[in-house]
């Protein structure tokens, strides 16, 4: 089916300049700008130790390795042209595991394992075999677990899908970005839709039941055309699910995004003209528009989490899993528990002496208050479910309305101006203000101080 697009922006130039500062993403709260070495390997061990045996717990493995470094890239990454650095990563991240294992309170259940990177598939298949070996031994993982893996489709092969499908993957994720030249030229980033395809196939003949294509809109050359050329080739591969995500240029954090031509970058007007046009694309062949920046099926659990109010949103993005306890293994790697979130040594080296000494690498975190809960409630049904209705959330936490009165009286602007509805107890966004959505969540944010140096742009 071909959709011309209408261009009726869901926010003219005025409210883009009003409204689109630097916000967090609000895939935690307290975010990660609150972290601290404060809370440290003690206070960690001390969380692990109060875990509940009863309840299932998720793991993430952060893989810091690609065979090339692309420019837009956001993530803890290094490119490698040698095969031993990541075998003795490897090694180290089991030594890890079997440190962790030690501090936990006994055998946990797992229904969800993530393997994220930098380029999981860097693994050979003898690796492969010996992390989920592990995390077998170490964990009950459920028959049924979602074991999920980030892929680039230059270095995947069908002996490592078969392997990966062996041990249980049941979902992937391929950076795709724009099949256009001229923006793969510009991000250093070049492959064919051919490729793509090819491992799309491959994945499926394979068992994957669940292919995630990663798009992104602002990039580097990028305009709506070529934004809808790619959104036309990956709809002939039909993938359950699609990220459509804005690329968030912050070359002072990221040494290598200094390689982008910052003339070429569109600007916030067409950043949301190529979102808005994708987005009408992928509803017009059927996609449900998830939250901020996902889309699915209608039959993909994902969708129907989200019709269902069950959705959840943690660092890996939008996600059915409801678990409490994310233990991350690997340099940089992320965790929270009930009593609050974690991050690993983000510098390899650093995490790599620390696990040698047999220590839990964490490098910093941030304990997590009652209110911190009552905020991150409210932030996270606004995000995914672009709703809340106040006063039950109040009721879930022991809270007051009151408390949320500093809130509700910068509600105005943004409901004069079409971005969200209040009625009293119900607060709404608007499809208008839905790209919006993270500058409304910020109303509930006791902690930001809006920092161009922090954060990337709303939009």
């Amino acid at each position: 089916m071909t959709v011309v697009y209408n261009p009726q922006a869901p926010a003219d130039a005025h409210l883009i300049a009003k409204y689109d500062g630097r916000a967090p993403r609000y895939t935690s709260y307290p975010t990660a700008v609150q972290f601290t070495p404060e809370v440290d390997e003690k206070t960690y061990r001390a969380w692990l130790a109060q875990l509940p045996v009863t309840a299932p717990v998720s793991v993430y493995l952060h893989i810091p390795f690609c065979t090339r470094l692309c420019w837009y890239c956001g993530c803890n990454t290094r490119a490698v042209s040698r095969h031993e650095p990541v075998r003795d990563y490897v090694d180290l991240m089991m030594r890890e595991l079997a440190t962790l294992e030690q501090a936990l309170p006994g055998k946990l259940a797992v229904g969800d394992i993530h393997l994220g990177g930098g380029t999981p598939n860097m693994l050979n298949v003898e690796e492969l075999g010996i992390i989920f070996g592990n995390l077998r031994h170490v964990f009950h993982v459920a028959e049924d677990a979602e074991i999920a893996a980030e892929l680039d489709p230059a270095v995947l092969s069908r002996d490592w899908i078969k392997a990966a499908a062996w041990h249980g993957l049941s979902r992937a994720s391929l950076g795709v970005q724009n099949l256009s030249p001229e923006v793969q030229q510009a991000v250093n980033r070049q492959e064919s839709f051919e490729d793509i395809a090819d491992c799309v196939a491959a994945l499926r003949e394979a068992g994957v039941r669940s292919v995630n294509l990663d798009l992104m809109y602002g990039l580097p050359n990028q305009t709506t055309r070529n934004t809808l050329s790619t959104i036309d080739a990956v709809l002939t591969l039909r993938p359950e699910r699609l990220a459509l995500f804005g690329y968030a240029h912050v070359p002072w954090m990221k040494a290598h995004q200094q390689l982008i031509d910052e003339a070429a970058l569109p600007g916030p007007a067409e950043r949301l003209e190529q979102s808005e046009a994708a987005a009408e694309r992928l509803q017009a062949e059927g996609y449900v528009r998830i939250g901020l920046d996902h889309f699915a099926l209608p039959e993909d659990e994902l969708a129907k989490a989200a019709v269902e109010k069950r959705l959840h949103r943690n660092f890996q993005g939008y996600t059915t899993d409801a678990a409490r306890t994310l233990l991350g293994l690997g340099a940089s790697a992320i965790g929270t528990t009930p009593g609050g979130f974690v991050q690993n040594i983000a510098q390899e080296l650093g995490w790599r002496h620390a696990v040698a000494d047999g220590k839990l690498p964490i490098a910093r975190g941030v304990a997590v208050t009652d209110e911190d809960r009552f905020r991150a409630d409210i932030i996270e049904r606004l995000m995914c479910d672009l709703e809340v209705v106040l006063p039950e959330v109040c009721e879930r936490h022991g809270r007051g309305m009151t408390e949320l009165r500093a809130a509700i009286a910068r509600f105005e602007d943004f409901r004069q101006d079409g971005l969200l509805e209040w009625d009293g107890r119900t607060l709404k966004v608007t499809p208008r203000g839905r790209l919006l959505v993270r500058s409304i969540c910020a109303l509930f944010d006791a902690y930001l101080a809006p920092d161009a140096q922090r954060h990337a742009k709303a939009i």
